[in-house]
Order: C-alpha cells, then structure tokens, then sequence
C-alpha cells in the first residue's frame, strides 16, 4: 500500500469519525445547559424592569417577577440578536468602566420559566430611572444594581 492509498484510508476514517461526533451532537446536545430550551419559552409579553450589564456578557433584567437571564460569560447566552434600547443622557448609571451599567427599561420577550433565561427580545424600549425607583415591586433590586 503506498502512502496516498494509506492518506485516502486515514480521511475516510476521520469522515467517519466526523459524522459520528455530528450524531452524538444532535442527539445528546439538548442536554448541554448552557443551550437555550426553546421548547419551554412563552408567547412574547412585555417585562419592564431594571436592565443590568455590570459586566461584559453579563446582562439580565429584574423585574417584578424575578431576575431574567439575557447572558452569562461563559454560558448561557441568549440566542440571536436584539436591539440595544437607545438611553437618553441619564437613563443610563454607569457603575463600571466600559459604559457598563443599569437603566429602567420595558422588554417585548419570550422568557423560560424553568430556566429564568429570556429566550429572544422582540422590542426594547428605555424608560426614565425614575419609573423603576418608583415602583414597589422593583426596590428589591435595588442593592443589586450597584
């Protein structure tokens, strides 16, 4: 057997393995938790509350109901893309370098409830600080913005 029969055997080999990694993918990758549960998600509903991104990748909303993941670094993030609501000068706190921060805002979202991961953003809308300073239901997070 010369070396480029051996070469054609090795890639048919690897073709083999690469569809058998591509299998095991499709039918154990739901388990994986940092993949979204797109089967669990809710209708879009509107959600307002505090919008956090203390950090790079690291962004959720709280609201009256609870804290809702958007992402995590390092894990779960939510999948596709959304429209970034557009603060108006101070509507915005910058508790961190890199513009990082919180404002008040109202998401159209489809949410997981199992999970607390907020599974697409359909709208963003930014609101004054003061509309979340205000409302009872939010002054829990309060110490958690910061």
């Amino acid at each position: 057997m010369n070396r480029i029969d051996s070469f054609l055997i090795f890639m048919k080999e690897i073709r083999y393995y690469s569809i058998a990694l591509m299998l095991l993918n499709l039918l154990f990758g739901a388990s994986n938790p940092v993949m979204a549960d797109v089967t669990t998600a809710q209708p879009v509903a509107l959600r307002c509350g505090w919008l956090s991104n203390p950090t790079p990748a690291n962004i959720s909303l709280y609201d009256r109901d609870g804290e809702w993941i958007i992402g995590v670094q390092g894990a779960y993030q939510m999948p596709g893309d959304w429209d970034w609501p557009k603060f108006k000068p101070g509507q915005w706190v910058e508790s961190n370098v890199g513009g990082h921060g919180y404002g008040c805002v109202c998401l159209h979202a489809s949410v997981n409830p199992a999970t607390h991961q907020i599974m697409a953003i359909k709208q963003s809308r930014p609101r004054p600080l003061s509309a979340c300073r205000q409302d009872p239901l939010l002054q829990k997070w309060k110490d958690s913005l910061e």
